[in-house]
């Protein structure tokens, strides 16, 4: 490390020592924060784990379902009788706070029950089914996508805390304390110097003062 803008002085010294003392109490109150971040993800993240197998098995066998649909009758069929929403939702998009960093969270409410607009002459079982499956399942899926933006969000501030966290442990830290040493050491030679110099002129006066009384 380079020295060559370190002013060696004990005003500097003491204003490095207050820099260290706030970059160390800094540098806590960051890991503190990164470890309580790091255990809200692992929880949101088994629970999406769980969530999400859960969905993909339930959306498996609801593809499955319409794809018998689909071969029992044509695309153009299908495709008019989904045309008309089945039912309404009222979805309210709001925040929670978790360290400071603001996570979405999803509420939503159904606008009455589920209605098939289509009619049953034409279309097969497999596709009441499927949509009255998939219904039932929406709102896991609009949790999961909620959590999966959360992990998200905190996946990312995490990593800016933990580029944080280690430029205060592994630059700002050992930067300043190898200054402070740096200071404390030009101080002591300094001392030393001067109490050299101040030992030589006390000889000199001496020397010149037996000198006079000879």
């Amino acid at each position: 490390m380079s020295f060559a803008r370190v002013n060696p002085t004990r005003m500097e010294l003491a204003r490095l020592k207050k820099q260290l003392s706030i970059a160390k109490r800094g540098y806590k109150l960051l890991k503190d924060k990164q470890d309580e971040m790091v255990r809200q993800f692992m929880l949101i993240i088994r629970e999406t784990r769980t969530l999400r197998i859960e969905v993909e098995d339930q959306l498996q066998k609801i593809i499955v379902r319409f794809t018998k649909a689909k071969l029992k009758t044509n695309r153009e069929t299908i495709l008019e009788a989904l045309m008309v929403p089945a039912k309404a939702l009222k979805i309210d998009v709001s925040s929670k706070t978790v360290m400071n960093i603001k996570l979405p969270t999803v509420s939503f409410k159904d606008e009455g029950k589920i209605d098939l607009t289509y009619g049953f002459a034409f279309t097969p079982g497999d596709l009441d089914k499927a949509v009255l499956e998939l219904s039932e399942l929406l709102p896991e899926m609009i949790k999961l996508s909620q959590l999966e933006k959360q992990s998200d969000m905190l996946a990312k501030e995490i990593e800016k805390t933990r580029r944080r966290v280690n430029a205060i442990e592994f630059v700002m830290i050992p930067e300043m304390t190898e200054s402070i040493k740096y200071i404390i050491m030009k101080l002591e030679d300094n001392e030393r110097s001067n109490i050299i110099r101040l030992m030589k002129s006390k000889e000199i006066i001496l020397a010149k003062t037996n000198s006079l009384s000879d």
